[in-house]
């Protein structure tokens, strides 16, 4: 296997790891004011998610960071092509950062109410710019010869993109829903349970959708394996949650996740941004990769930089990982 195969996979891995972790982050702050019925219910879903929200984060940084350095012509091609859904990703996430922060620094119902609102269209458009860009590197752009993509600064948002963002928020309220079963106790949990075995046959019938067309497209023989895998992982975890086990349905979406994000990489190889005008103009690995000393320097710098990382998130989710209901919030200090 190549270093350019390799650092491929890492891609995938670091995409995988972004979508499980901010999956269920984002489908809290989604359900904020759905399953919150006062303030002490939302700080609980708040404070489920308040260690490790901005620790999720970085696995979108880590994501674009190695497709910039590893594959420059593939994060051109790709963020270029879809800055204006990028631009206002951003300011969702800017804006939900913000709103974590304030929401507590008035005792005043208005105050917070607001920022909740902000927490919860925070973390609605994340996921829909993130699955709009999965969806477009993997289902392709109009690309001319040059790499260079022919048409509007919307040509990324079609029907089938479109619908690769609505699995990604599908999966998101899902996942969170099941998070919040899985780290609350009491009614709470009790509703987020029923909750995410309600919603769990709608709700992820858009990333089956998506699957299927990227199989039907470019999928090879074994990615079929993947994405029966992911169909019968979806099923587990709605047994699971209708059997009152929230732990075990939550690993099940995770694995759900992971088969999804095998099968879409796996039909995308060896290409990373296929052309829909002409299949000789896409992009591929060993296109758009960077020089082999880059990627050997990079490969030493993974190597040691990594592990260290993974150890310290996993910390912290071991500190973090009991669950907390409303009598574990205290009561609001006025200023």
């Amino acid at each position: 296997m190549t270093l350019e195969t390799i650092w491929f996979c890492l891609v995938a891995v670091f995409w995988l790891g972004y979508l499980f972790l901010e999956g269920f982050d984002f489908g809290v702050g989604m359900l904020l004011p759905i399953l919150g019925r006062d303030n002490t219910e939302r700080r609980v879903m708040v404070n489920t998610i308040g260690p490790v929200w901005d620790g999720n984060e970085v696995w979108l940084i880590v994501a674009a960071g190695v497709m910039f350095a590893a594959f420059p012509a593939w994060y051109a091609g790709l963020f270029a092509a879809a800055y204006l859904p990028l631009l206002v990703v951003l300011v969702g996430l800017i804006g939900r950062g913000v709103a974590f922060e304030y929401r507590g620094k008035v005792d005043s119902e208005r105050w917070r109410r607001t920022w909740d609102r902000v927490i919860m269209i925070g973390s609605w458009i994340p996921p829909l710019g993130v699955g709009l860009l999965l969806a477009t590197t993997t289902l392709g752009l109009p690309l001319d010869a040059a790499g260079n993509r022919v048409g509007s600064a919307f040509a990324a948002i079609r029907w089938d993109t479109v619908l690769g963002a609505l699995a990604v928020v599908g999966f998101s309220l899902t996942h969170g829903a099941a998070f919040l079963a899985l780290k609350t106790t009491g009614d709470l949990r009790e509703r987020a349970r029923l909750l995410a075995y309600r919603i769990l046959p709608v709700a992820l019938l858009p990333m089956v959708a998506f699957l299927i067309i990227v199989q039907s497209r470019t999928g090879k023989v074994w990615t079929l394996v993947t994405l029966v895998i992911a169909l019968l992982a979806a099923v587990v975890a709605w047994l699971r949650l209708r059997a009152d086990r929230d732990g075990q349905a939550f690993a099940a979406l995770g694995v759900v996740v992971a088969a999804a994000v095998i099968t879409i990489f796996g039909a995308l190889y060896p290409n990373v941004l296929p052309s829909t005008l002409d299949p000789a103009h896409s992009l591929t690995i060993a296109g758009s990769a960077s020089s082999h000393y880059t990627l050997v320097v990079m490969s030493w710098v993974s190597l040691f930089g990594a592990p260290a990382v993974l150890i310290y998130q996993g910390w912290t989710y071991w500190v973090f990982r009991k669950r907390i209901g409303t009598q574990h919030i205290p009561a609001v200090h006025a200023p």
